[in-house]
């Protein structure tokens, strides 16, 4: 039984290096493929796609509890506005600004500060291992986003998708400590569903604004082939493992693989799409996921509850 168990957690350890192979594809091919249509057309496209199959998935399996739905519709729509649409608004519209790598780098930083703001309203308690981590987290993505000048430091002079992609670090952050208390009780599959479709809702209402839908149908054979990558790979099946580590690693060394997300990027976006990455940018991308790991290497049961929010934004 012994051996069991510990040839299972071997063989988790392995699966979940998809993860990262997964989110950190979805980063370079969305940036691709916004190229080709406006970038809200590609979230709805990614997320209503999604929300479809999660339809068809809960339907089969009889998930469709109409009691909880109609009891905790407003915390379910209030999840699907800003985990979905705010976060992924920010961050498809931030990549047509700047790069795959810029933005892998600064969302990294996640896990950290989402533990802020656990301390900040009690969830979590300060200590000094969580503030170093953050300190230098902090200055990794300042030092991305400024590319090394002091110039831009000082005089504001931010790129407009570094700051987008702060933005959806916000979204982030809100959701994921929001996000545990919100969903409490309701069936994984079936949250997912509501939070999938609704905020695929927004997002084709905001494209009302932005228009491009009539782009989609002279789409490229490769930026359907990266929709569908970001559709199963990126969004149904690095869920589903992610969220399978976290029951079976815990929540602290299952968020570790999100460290590895900006690495993988940064590596498909240079080989893949001929990106380009500066020695600056590679400083700030060790002094983001060293910050990160220092943070976020605890065993506590705090650290593993706080895991498993954090995994639905990437």
């Amino acid at each position: 039984m012994e051996n069991k168990n510990k040839n299972q957690s071997r063989n988790m350890y392995l699966l979940m290096l998809l993860v990262p192979l997964f989110w950190g594809g979805a980063f370079a091919m969305a940036k691709h493929v916004i190229t080709e249509v406006p970038p809200l057309v590609a979230a709805t496209l990614r997320f209503g796609i999604t929300g479809i199959i999660l339809v068809i998935i809960t339907t089969i399996q009889k998930e469709w509890q109409w009691q909880v739905i109609r009891n905790r519709w407003k915390g379910l729509l209030f999840i699907g506005f800003v985990g979905i649409f705010g976060y992924n608004a920010f961050f498809f519209t931030a990549l047509k600004y700047t790069s795959a790598t810029n933005g892998a780098l600064i969302i990294a930083a996640l896990p950290v500060f989402t533990m802020l703001g656990a301390v900040i309203l009690g969830k979590e308690k300060w200590n000094n291992k969580a503030g170093t981590g953050l300190a230098l987290s902090m200055i990794g993505v300042i030092i991305v986003i400024v590319k090394g000048s002091f110039y831009d430091l000082f005089s504001l002079a931010f790129n407009l998708g570094d700051m987008l992609f702060v933005g959806a670090l916000l979204c982030g952050v809100i959701y994921a400590l929001m996000g545990e208390s919100i969903l409490k009780g309701i069936p994984v599959i079936l949250s997912n569903t509501i939070m999938m479709l609704s905020g695929a809702v927004f997002l084709a209402i905001s494209t009302v604004f932005e228009g491009g839908w009539s782009q989609v149908v002279s789409m490229s054979v490769q930026s359907w082939i990266e929709m569908f990558y970001m559709v199963v790979c990126g969004t149904l099946i690095g869920y589903v493992i992610f969220n399978k580590g976290v029951e079976s690693l815990g929540g602290s060394k299952a968020s570790l693989y999100l460290n590895l997300t900006p690495i993988v990027a940064t590596l498909l976006a240079v080989v893949a799409y001929g990106s380009s990455i500066t020695l600056i940018q590679i400083v700030g991308m060790v002094m983001v996921l060293v910050g990160v790991y220092i943070a976020t290497n605890k065993k506590d049961q705090s650290s593993t509850k706080l895991g498993k929010s954090i995994i639905e934004n990437t």
